[in-house]
């Protein structure tokens, strides 16, 4: 049996759990509502307050979507519960962010701006702080819906390895490269 897939899920108070006909799982909590679709042939039960996932066979696909939906399932109710929170450093002389309600605008370097308008599921704050780089806070209930966008937003300008220049992760450790006076 899956390791990950027979770990019952904690059901949080003030979020609900309900399976329609077709498969599709609905949570709803105090930060929002996320739906997804499951495979046919995985099954949902709350029993005391917990999910457990069971799958129909040990077919080697049913064995490997077992584990992948418990994991779906508990970032949802995870996210709807106490939701997810990145945040982004620009490192980079004259590299500025600002957000006007869902609309992102960045300045990278480049010739000109850069706007993103983002989901509306997202909220974004911007910060910029004297003598600290500016910083971007994106938080949202959806965890795949945050994590692509935080990626589009550090695609604009990754990090280069020489002096760390770009959007980066606060957490995110960078490795520097010496440059050419490291051979001498």
């Amino acid at each position: 049996m899956s390791r990950i897939g027979k770990l019952p899920i904690p059901l949080p108070k003030g979020v609900e759990i309900n399976v329609s006909d077709k498969n599709v799982v609905t949570v709803k909590g105090a930060k929002g509502t996320l739906t997804q679709k499951m495979d046919a042939a995985i099954t949902l039960k709350n029993e005391d307050g917990k999910i457990l996932i069971a799958r129909a066979t040990d077919q080697k696909r049913h064995r490997a979507m077992h584990g992948l939906y418990r994991a779906l399932v508990a970032s949802m109710i995870k996210g709807v519960s106490q939701g997810y929170k990145t945040e982004q450093e620009l490192v980079g002389v004259g590299f500025r962010a600002a957000n006007k309600g869902q609309l992102l605008e960045l300045t990278l370097g480049f010739s000109h701006n850069v706007a993103l308008q983002l989901p509306a599921e997202i909220k974004i704050a911007t910060a910029t702080e004297k003598g600290k780089n500016p910083t971007i806070i994106l938080e949202c209930a959806d965890k795949q819906l945050l994590g692509a966008v935080a990626a589009k937003i550090r695609s604009l300008r990754k990090p280069e390895p020489y002096k760390g220049k770009g959007i980066k992760f606060t957490d995110e450790i960078l490795r520097k490269k010496a440059g050419k006076s490291a051979s001498k």
